[in-house]
């Protein structure tokens, strides 16, 4: 007899343990959900359980991967206990429909970024597509402040926060997407982002640029500026579709 939502959540224990060997977090913490439909539409979060790095180092069963009923907040199915974190993670999903996966994350070069408080510089072409990479005032960890911060702001996107990202002053990076390989995509172009974006911050005060440098060019960031459609993959790991909001988006592997 199959788990509820078993596909999904064999995915997403070999999503977390792939992001903790690639150091995408570290064994303080991080926390990863998806946004999922039963067959009568009833929306569930799948969650990596409490401790999932500092007890289990990443290293989940797909039976640890927790079922919460989004109505309720009530763990339904899986073995452990729901992270404190959860807040954060049902504010972002009620900001806006289209929001699928939110992927927390200690990511060690954005964290440079986030506990500076500073907003991080857009300079890579693979990053061009996530607009301005700004960094939330400071709340605590867990807290209900914390995932109000992030969900008021997720909301002022509209439907930008289908796939965006923001730091988390001192406490690292949150991402929000329609399907979870897409987070983990930006996660990763992210860090390379913060990395060079760290190097050309250091080449300025060494007098080697006048200023930062993105595609052939003066680096301008743009408060309203059109960003490319993020892309989408054609066959997302999903037992009961549900659409999503219709924006202008692109497909690839179709």
């Amino acid at each position: 007899m199959l788990m509820m939502f078993e596909a999904q959540r064999q995915d997403l224990a070999e999503t977390v343990r792939l992001m903790f060997d690639r150091k995408d977090t570290n064994i303080a913490g991080g926390n990863v959900s998806m946004k999922v439909f039963d067959e009568t539409g009833k929306a569930y979060i799948l969650i990596t359980p409490s401790f999932m790095s500092e007890t289990f180092y990443a290293r989940l069963s797909p039976a640890q991967i927790l079922v919460v009923d989004m109505a309720t907040g009530e763990k339904v199915d899986g073995v452990g206990t729901v992270t404190r974190e959860i807040n954060m993670h049902e504010g972002a999903y009620r900001a806006n429909p289209g929001i699928r996966t939110v992927f927390h994350a200690h990511a060690p070069e954005s964290m440079f970024w986030a506990t500076s408080g500073l907003e991080m510089p857009n300079v890579t072409e693979g990053t061009r597509e996530l607009g301005r990479i700004r960094t939330l005032p400071y709340a605590p960890a867990t807290s209900m402040a914390l995932a109000k911060t992030v969900s008021d702001a997720l909301a002022e996107l509209g439907d930008r926060a289908m796939e965006n990202v923001f730091l988390l002053n001192s406490h690292g990076v949150v991402i929000t997407a329609t399907d979870l390989h897409i987070a983990v995509r930006v996660l990763e172009t992210l860090e390379w982002n913060a990395k060079i974006a760290y190097q050309q911050t250091v080449f300025i005060h060494l007098g080697l640029l006048k200023g930062y440098q993105s595609c052939g060019a003066d680096y301008q960031p743009v408060e309203d500026e059109e960003h490319p459609a993020i892309s989408l993959p054609n066959q997302p790991v999903v037992d009961h579709p549900a659409p999503l909001p219709k924006v202008n988006r692109v497909t690839f592997g179709g």
